[in-house]
């Protein structure tokens, strides 16, 4: 058989090999990013309103997961590469063994307990024996709580805490189904715009506490470096354009988040956006670490290695 004919069946081969290989794997060139409906994860929007991952060349897949919970079980089966997420169930998957890096802070607080204005809640010993709402065990909000509650002498087993999705709490707060809410931002504002009342901020709780973050996969970090450092540096960039233009930005979240600009505007404007991994933040996250710890969210500290994306 003619040498050209031999090597132009050989490449067909190899190019429907690789292709099955692809196609199997799923992998075709797509990051798949997972977020919360949450203003908090701001940046996302605004990178993918702006273009700015095509402008990178980076394919993306945006999924929405009602909790962090759920974002980090699909991370730890492979179905999510990055993750707009709460650092609460980021320390607890990476200390159950979950392949993750924190790459990048993305804002800080940004929570609060909401109450209804008839729920007859003024302090925090009113919610002894009422009907609360958390996004879930898992949530940052849940050991805000949790947190907060001890601080003042209670514990969570003295409320009637039920899970359920956030964009459902403001509905359940109206009808009288819960009393209230430990929730994420815009969901507090728009509460308070219909009627009901914040009985602490989690600013309150615990000034300055690290919120979301920007998760990776080992795996999508070893194999593919260069994209890994474009999504923070495209991270960086919006969180700069939210800082400098927070009024255009409430135009650029999804509509199944921002019901109302105007309010979405005010939400925006309470709390900070953040990026990269500075000292600062590293310490923060530390610090909250060993909260979750005493509080027994996590069973033991987890070294920084093991938290802490370094890039080469």
């Amino acid at each position: 058989m003619d040498k050209k004919i031999i090597a132009i069946i050989v490449a067909v081969v190899v190019i429907v090999i690789a292709g099955a290989y692809f196609i199997m794997n799923g992998d075709d060139g797509t990051v798949t990013i997972g977020y919360l409906p949450s203003d908090h994860d701001a940046a996302l929007f605004v990178a993918d309103a702006q273009g700015q991952y095509e402008k990178e060349g980076i394919k993306t897949k945006l999924v929405q997961f009602n909790n962090g919970g759920d974002l980090m079980t699909a991370m730890a089966s492979g179905e999510v590469d990055v993750g707009y997420v709460g650092i609460t169930p980021v320390l607890s998957s990476i200390e159950k063994g979950v392949p993750v890096k924190v790459i990048s802070a993305a804002q800080t607080e940004g929570s609060g307990i909401v109450v209804s204005s008839d729920s007859g809640i003024n302090s925090v010993s009113d919610l002894a024996g009422k009907k609360i709402a958390t996004p879930g065990e898992a949530s940052i909000q849940h050991m805000l709580l949790k947190y907060y509650l001890e601080q003042n002498g209670m514990s969570i087993n003295d409320l009637k805490v039920s899970a359920m999705k956030v964009p459902s709490m403001n509905d359940a707060l109206k009808t009288n189904k819960i009393d209230g809410m430990i929730t994420f931002e815009p969901y507090v504002t728009i509460a308070e715009e219909n009627g009901a009342k914040e009985l602490v901020d989690s600013a309150e709780i615990l000034p300055n506490h690290p919120c979301c973050v920007v998760v990776a996969s080992d795996k999508f970090i070893d194999n593919h470096p260069n994209e890994t450092s474009k999504i923070l540096e495209i991270h960086e960039n919006a969180t700069s354009f939210i800082n400098n233009n927070t009024d255009e930005v409430a135009g650029l979240l999804p509509d199944n988040i921002v019901s109302d600009v105007e309010v979405e505007k005010k939400a925006l404007s309470g709390f900070p956006f953040i990026s990269g991994l500075d000292d600062s933040f590293k310490q923060d996250v530390v610090d909250f670490m060993n909260l979750e710890v005493a509080l027994g969210v996590l069973k033991q500290p987890i070294s920084q290695d093991k938290i802490f994306w370094k890039e080469n």
